[in-house]
């Protein structure tokens, strides 16, 4: 019988077109957030194909398989203001839009996949009016309980008139890492039409696939993010929806992103040189082409290997290896290595959310990071790498003990 609750589309999320070139795979798994209860341990979860695919016609690389957002979303566990890095992200990011864009005082913003507000804290610290529309409803109650009103439901055509029926358009709508979440990536973008004022801007971030490519990010691969972006589809996409970039920005969040902010077609602002540059690097760096990633999986199999080789070797002389850090990623970390029970004993995080939990698939336990201490395991293996540097800083007691930290990503490395 078919799993119902993943679907596999034919054509291309951008651009419609049906000339896809598959490129390489990745090992299937279930959802990267799906971490289980106690009382669900021993259960299976159904893992799902992470198959890539190059459109011929655009150039966007993307995942086909779509997995049931409702699955995905509606009980999500990550919030961004947990992260003092991304808090700090959110603040500059609010306030390079509104110096940038001469944003008035009582403006209205509105963030799509809100999540817990964080963003939005950072506009209305500087006297903006804010809206957020997450699905996830938990997270949304709690980000309206904060201060920061959130629909929760996933933003549609619908949502945006509801919007604008009760509070106005919008001078500015966020998307931050969204963009690579939808599948109907046209559907949004009519909806933040229908949002924004004449002149208002539409600005996201997404993942950015030079970093991804260039740096082997391989791991920012898993169900959410259905899109891998690089510019020059993007601008072939908007332009068809009605909406111009006029800046692009390469902000250093997640590994590598992509910031695109665009106005309405034929809008009063000029578009600056930022745009052509990026797309002429990428041109550059071969992204626009299909044979450019299908080496990509090649490099991946090679950093399986040199950590596998490094962890058997730990194991073999019975050394205890605990990993810091549960974030989505490390579930295609996980299944592509292998990093099963059977090698990692287990997982601290920081999140009170994710503690007394268990890993997706392998049900490996996450612990509060005391457990660092309380167990001393000889290593750890940072699976949360973007963050491995404030990880081994705020764990020097741990290294000074000694304990050895293993970062996996961009390079393997022992500290």
């Amino acid at each position: 019988m078919q799993d119902q609750s993943v679907v596999r589309r034919s054509d291309c999320r951008l651009c419609g077109s049906r000339h896809l070139e598959p490129v390489f795979s990745l090992t299937p798994t279930p959802p990267a957030n799906a971490l289980v209860s106690a009382d669900q341990v021993g259960q299976p979860q159904a893992v799902y194909p992470l198959d890539l695919f190059f459109c011929t016609d655009c150039g966007h690389l993307q995942l086909l398989d779509v997995v049931d957002p409702a699955l995905l979303f509606e009980n999500y566990v990550y919030v961004s203001g947990t992260s003092p890095s991304f808090v700090r992200h959110f603040q500059d990011y609010a306030g390079a839009l509104i110096t940038g864009f001469n944003l008035a005082p009582d403006s209205l913003v509105v963030d799509i996949g809100s999540n817990d507000g964080t963003l939005l804290k950072a506009f209305k610290d500087q006297g903006l009016r804010v809206m957020g529309v997450d699905p996830a409803k938990d997270i949304a109650a709690k980000a309206t309980a904060d201060g920061v009103p959130t629909l929760a439901e996933f933003f549609s055509l619908e949502t945006a008139r509801r919007i604008t029926g009760e509070v106005g358009q919008a001078s500015v709508v966020t998307a931050n890492n969204v963009f690579a979440h939808a599948d109907d990536l046209a559907g949004i973008v009519e909806g933040v039409r229908e949002l924004l004022a004449p002149d208002g801007l539409f600005s996201f971030e997404v993942s950015y696939l030079m970093d991804v490519f260039e740096k082997t990010l391989f791991d920012t691969i898993y169900h959410e993010h259905l899109s891998y972006h690089s510019l020059k589809p993007l601008c072939r996409f908007l332009d068809a929806q009605g909406m111009q970039p006029v800046k692009v920005e390469r902000p250093e969040t997640h590994g590598g992103s992509l910031r695109v902010i665009s106005q309405l077609k034929g809008g009063a602002r000029s578009v600056d040189s930022s745009v052509s540059a990026l797309v002429d690097l990428e041109e550059q760096k071969g992204l626009d082409r299909a044979e450019t990633f299908r080496g990509y999986g090649a490099q991946i199999d090679q950093l399986r290997d040199d950590l596998g080789s490094l962890l058997g070797d730990l194991k073999a002389r019975n050394k205890v290896i605990a990993a810091f850090g549960a974030p989505a990623k490390a579930t295609t970390l996980m299944y592509h290595f292998g990093l099963g029970s059977g090698v990692i004993d287990f997982i601290v995080d920081d999140s009170p959310l994710k503690q007394g939990l268990f890993s997706p698939g392998f049900h490996i336990p996450i612990l509060p990071v005391t457990a660092l201490y309380e167990r001393m395991p000889d290593y750890v293996l940072i699976l949360a790498w973007n963050f491995a540097t404030p990880i081994m800083k705020n764990n020097q007691r741990y290294r000074e003990a000694g304990g050895q930290f293993i970062v996996p990503l961009p390079k393997l490395e022992v500290f």
